[in-house]
C-alpha cells in the first residue's frame, strides 16, 4: 500500500510541477517542467536519503559496541528487519528520523543530544519507532515528500520573482496573476502533502515501538523530554520545515503560531501520550 501511495506522490508532484511550468513559462516551460520532474523523480528515490543525512552532517556510526548501535541491532532482530545503516547527528538538540527506500537501503539517525539526554529505555523506545517507520515503509515516502517541499518552495520563489519582473512579457501561457497566486498556494500545498505524509504515521510508528520494545513507558518519557527540550526555544542546527515531518518530534514545535497549529506535521505530543497509556492495557 505504501509502495502505491509513493507512486501517486510522485505522479500528482509531476502533474503539479508540469502545470507549474506551463503557468511559468507555456508550452516550453511545461516541456521544461516534465524533464525536470523526471530528473527529480529517479534522483528522489535514489538519492533523496543520502541528500538528507548529508544535509543535517550525519556521520556513519561503525562502532558495534557504541549503546546506539547495540539498541538497534537488539530491536532490529527482535522485530525481523535487517539491520539499518546508523547515523549520529552532531547536534545536541535531542531528536531522530529513519530515513531511505527500503529495508535493504534504510537509515537511523539520531542526534548527539538524543544519545546525551535519554536512559536507556527511553532510547529504545525512539529508536524502536524509527525502525517502525522502515518496517511501514514510511521512510521512502516521507523523504521524497521532503525533497519535493523543497523543490516547490524554490520554483515557488522562482514564480514570485517571475511574476514581478517579467510579467510584461507576452510569452504563450505566461500570466502574472497566476504566477503570483501560485507562489503563495504552492508552498501551502507542500505543507498539506507533509502533514498528510506524517500525521497518521507517527500513531503508527508510536504503537510500532509500543509492542517491539514490550514498554510504552519508554517512549513516553522520551517524548516528554524532547517536547519539553523543543518548547525551550532549542531547535536543530540547519532545520528545514521541508524536513520537519520526518523526525520524531517538529524541531519547530517550540514556535507558536496558529496557522503552524493547524498545518502541524505531527500530532501533538500529549494526544501521542495518551494513545501510549491506553495501549498500557493491551500490552
Amino acid at each position: 500500500m505504501e509502495q502505491i501511495k509513493t507512486v501517486f506522490l510522485l505522479t500528482f508532484l509531476t502533474v503539479l510541477f508540469v502545470f507549474m511550468g506551463y503557468s511559468f513559462g507555456g508550452t516550453n516551460g511545461m516541456l521544461i517542467a516534465f524533464l525536470l520532474a523526471g530528473g527529480m523523480n529517479f534522483y528522489a528515490y535514489y538519492y533523496s536519503d543520502q541528500q538528507v543525512l548529508k544535509h543535517y552532517d550525519a556521520t556513519l556510526l561503525e562502532d558495534t559496541k557504541h549503546p546506539v548501535y547495540k539498541i538497534t541491532q537488539k530491536l532490529t532482530l527482535k522485530s525481523g528487519l535487517p539491520m539499518p545503516k546508523v547515523y549520529l547527528i552532531p547536534d545536541h538538540t535531542p531528536n531522530a528520523f529513519a530515513t531511505g527506500r527500503n529495508y535493504e537501503h534504510a537509515a537511523v539517525a539520531v542526534t548527539m543530544g538524543l544519545y546525551e539526554m535519554l536512559n536507556e529505555k527511553e532510547l529504545e523506545g525512539v529508536i524502536a519507532h524509527e525502525l517502525s517507520h522502515i518496517k511501514h515503509y514510511d521512510i521512502l515516502i516521507g523523504t521524497i515528500a521532503a525533497v519535493f517541499a523543497g523543490a516547490i518552495a524554490m520554483i515557488a520563489n522562482m514564480m514570485q520573482f517571475g511574476a514581478m519582473f517579467g510579467g510584461n512579457n507576452n510569452r504563450q501561457g505566461s500570466n502574472p496573476i497566476m504566477m503570483i497566486a501560485m507562489a503563495i498556494l504552492l508552498p501551502l500545498a507542500a505543507s498539506i502533502i507533509q502533514m498528510t505524509v506524517s500525521r497518521s504515521r507517527e500513531f503508527m510508528a508510536d504503537e510500532g515501538s509500543a509492542r517491539m520494545t514490550g514498554n510504552p513507558s519508554g517512549l513516553q518519557s522520551a517524548l516528554a523530554k524532547l517536547e519539553n527540550y523543543a518548547r525551550s526555544g532549542h531547535q536543530i542546527h540547519n532545520a528545514t520545515e521541508q524536513t520537519a515531518h520526518m523526525f520524531i518530534i517538529n524541531p519547530f514545535s517550540g514556535l507558536k503560531s496558529t496557522l503552524g497549529s493547524l498545518f502541524r506535521t505531527h500530532p501533538t505530543t500529549e494526544d501521542r501520550i495518551a494513545r501510549l497509556e491506553e495501549l498500557k492495557r493491551e500490552i
